[in-house]
């Protein structure tokens, strides 16, 4: 079983063979797929599931804290199911391609006190971007 069924099934969350089916798309390390792909790749497995069922788990999974929504620069939002591992992201800005990274140390330790404004930060979130191997082959 998924890390995330995993999770779902300690909250109580109801499994509908829908809502199985699309954690079960999101399982995996490097897994940031749109709606519509989850959608596509849901559909390979239950054929009758609807886009609307899959928007509305998706939803309630970010909801829950138990997926991460990932906006990229005007890009369809993706969906990380890495929710419960700190991480960042690295980001092709050509293809989009989107993997998670593992920075040692604590982001918000870059911050000098008084660049924070006397904000009390809650969260940190680094995103490096560049061009991938395949978009750098390519080019």
């Amino acid at each position: 079983m998924s890390d995330l069924l995993e999770r779902l099934r300690g909250r109580g969350w109801r499994l509908t063979a829908q809502r199985r089916v699309v954690a079960e798309v999101l399982d995996g390390d490097h897994v940031h797929y749109t709606a519509d792909e989850v959608h596509a790749l849901a559909s390979d497995r239950l054929p009758e599931i609807s886009r609307a069922t899959v928007y509305n788990t998706l939803g309630e999974l970010v909801s829950l804290g138990e997926v991460i929504e990932v906006s990229t620069d005007g890009r369809a939002k993706r969906y990380d199911p890495n929710a419960h591992h700190d991480h960042q992201h690295l980001i092709c800005s050509q293809c989009g391609t989107i993997r998670d990274v593992h920075v040692q140390g604590d982001p918000l330790s870059a911050l000098p006190e008084p660049e924070r404004y006397g904000f009390q930060v809650s969260e940190v979130t680094v995103t490096y971007r560049g061009i991938c191997p395949n978009c750098h082959a390519t080019s």
